[in-house]
């Protein structure tokens, strides 16, 4: 038994008066209250209690340490059960960082859902399609898309992220379908400007066949919905995340090609921590809301 439950044994006894009483309020056995109280007198190298037959009392070094022990019980019930009501009602702040274009067409919603439901967390969410550097600047989560890299962090996936090669009918009809990694290099692939990398494409072909080959474009930017729009309009083949072009694949604006080939290695949508960061109540409730929606968003 640990030296802060002989303390609780100790403030019980004194309560009955009673090495009997105490035991029957703490469901154990009278010897079984008699050992520990020893203990923690042989602990503190002190007698704490007078016996006799009849009753305990304290000593002058009991009635001290009773004192400060039954004050400090009473704290720990308390702290015990405000850690308990957050965990009910988790409240406090929560700095969230997700990419721009994926944050304003897939989590506005969700969480706005989670403020509603949990308004006495303060959240402050920033989307950013730029890297986060996410201990150095003090946010609790951020959302990735990609592969990931850096082992010292805590991830959970959230949902897969399947890349898709895309162009529009307009396009495939004036320039022609690319049918192999060769021929996409002399095509137009739009680039997308916060990726710190070579405009190239790392994939592996039907037979598990890893290569990269170096793309060229003529259209960059650092936005996703931008480059969606442009390939839309016929300027160039896309290569983006499924949650970008799932609505122009299904209005059939942008056609999916080269679907025997996969970019690797692969993407997922991760919920990122910081490391040696203790998860609290508010934002593992974040986490899972986040991934029941993505669940049911991208089965």
């Amino acid at each position: 038994m640990d030296h802060l439950s002989r303390i609780g044994i100790f403030v019980e006894v004194v309560r009955q008066e009673s090495f009997a009483g105490a035991a029957r309020e703490l469901g154990i056995t009278t010897s079984a209250v008699s050992k520990q109280i020893q203990n923690l007198e042989a602990g503190l190298k002190t007698k704490l209690l007078n016996r006799t037959t009849r009753r305990v009392s304290l000593t002058e070094e009991g009635a001290v340490f009773f004192e400060r022990a039954s004050h400090a019980l009473e704290d720990i019930k308390e702290a015990t059960n405000q850690v308990n009501e957050l965990k009910a009602t988790p409240r406090g702040p929560l700095r969230i960082s997700a990419p721009m274009s994926f944050g304003a067409r897939h989590l506005t919603r969700p969480i706005a859902e989670f403020a509603r439901l949990y308004p006495d967390v303060r959240l402050d969410v920033q989307f950013d399609d730029r890297v986060i550097d996410i201990s150095e600047e003090g946010f609790d989560l951020t959302l990735r898309i990609g592969a990931l890299k850096d082992s010292s962090m805590i991830s959970r996936k959230l949902a897969d992220c399947p890349i898709y090669i895309c162009a529009s009918p307009e396009y495939l009809e004036r320039h022609g379908e690319p049918r192999t990694a060769e021929e996409l290099s002399r095509h137009n692939v739009l680039a997308y400007t916060r990726n710190r990398g070579a405009h190239e494409w790392r994939h592996k072909d039907a037979t598990g066949v890893e290569s990269v080959v170096g793309l060229t474009s003529t259209f960059k930017c650092d936005s996703a919905d931008l480059m969606i729009e442009a390939a839309r309009q016929g300027l160039g083949i896309v290569i983006s995340p499924i949650f970008f072009v799932q609505d122009a694949l299904a209005d059939g604006t942008l056609k999916p090609i080269m679907t025997t080939y996969q970019t690797w290695p692969e993407r997922n949508l991760y919920a990122i921590f910081p490391p040696n960061r203790f998860l609290s109540t508010r934002l593992r409730l974040f986490v899972d809301y986040i991934g029941a929606y993505c669940a049911k968003a991208f089965p």
